[in-house]
């Protein structure tokens, strides 16, 4: 769903690769100039995502432009396959094209590597999540890409849900405090407390909070949390999770797995714009 938070980020995105103007695209191409273009999979494979978004550029760029997404975006795709197709007439498809494949290439990216861990942890009671290891300005979209290769989001943001971590507990002088402020400061926002020790873990438990983070901890601390908690509270392993250990830290029994690297390094999925001039007289 395009939103007006992603329409503005479009906008910023164009004024930022157009600015005053394109000063190769517009003396080149004549205003009736008629231009069709498909796009193109050229990856072995991945998830697709972010045809909507290129949509939005297409129409900010010129709403007389026709663009038509031929699959769903989170659907599968391998190299070959036409995913949308555009036309339209002058220098619009060329002024659009970088902007376009930008978002999806990106969120195509996203939605691939998401699908792989999510494959990896099947058959197990675990849930993938990202971060907020995302690109500045592009959280809504990075985080949209995620839901579509399967993941779960966590957080937006700092501002709708409680994550005490370790630096909060050195500030506060405990878990226990840390705590008992946010609770006074912000009731009935969900409260998940980072614990890297056993004590930590004991008392975390103890304070009824909604979940917690298992931070960098062994596969053997990992099974026995989920052993003592015994279902008590949701637990989030995070932490040095790759695609080579996901499977062993969801066979550990925990609810959460959070993945920094499904946002933060983000691989693109290698997808062209193949543009056409139809000339008259063809």
């Amino acid at each position: 769903m395009i939103t007006e938070e992603i329409r503005r980020i479009v906008r910023n995105a164009l004024e930022e690769d157009i600015g005053p103007g394109d000063v190769t695209s517009v003396p080149i191409i004549p205003p009736e100039a008629h231009l069709t273009g498909v796009f193109l999979v050229k990856a072995p494979q991945g998830i697709i995502a972010g045809l909507e978004v290129a949509g939005e550029v297409f129409r900010q760029v010129d709403p007389q432009i026709a663009y038509t997404p031929w699959v769903s975006d989170g659907s599968p795709v391998k190299r070959g396959d036409r995913v949308a197709h555009v036309e339209g007439y002058g220098p619009g498809l060329l002024m659009a094209e970088r902007v376009a494949l930008n978002f999806l290439q990106r969120m195509s990216g996203i939605a691939t590597l998401t699908r792989e861990y999510v494959e990896a942890v099947a058959g197990t009671r675990a849930k993938i999540l990202d971060t907020r290891k995302t690109a500045p300005g592009l959280r809504v979209l990075d985080k949209w890409a995620v839901t579509l290769g399967g993941g779960h989001n966590h957080r937006k943001g700092l501002y709708d849900m409680v994550l005490i971590k370790d630096n909060h507990i050195e500030a506060a002088g405990g878990i226990t405090a840390a705590v008992e402020r946010v609770r006074r400061a912000h009731q009935g926002l969900p409260i998940e407390v980072e614990v890297t020790t056993w004590a930590q873990l004991e008392e975390a438990l103890g304070l009824g909070v909604d979940r917690i983070m298992l931070d960098n901890m062994s596969l053997e601390e990992m099974r026995e949390a989920v052993r003592y908690v015994a279902g008590r509270v949701e637990l989030e392993a995070s932490g040095g999770i790759t695609l080579e250990n996901v499977a062993q830290v969801a066979a550990t029994g925990v609810d959460l797995i959070s993945v920094g690297a499904l946002t933060h390094s983000v691989k693109a999925l290698d997808i062209s714009l193949e543009i056409t001039l139809e000339r008259p007289g063809r």
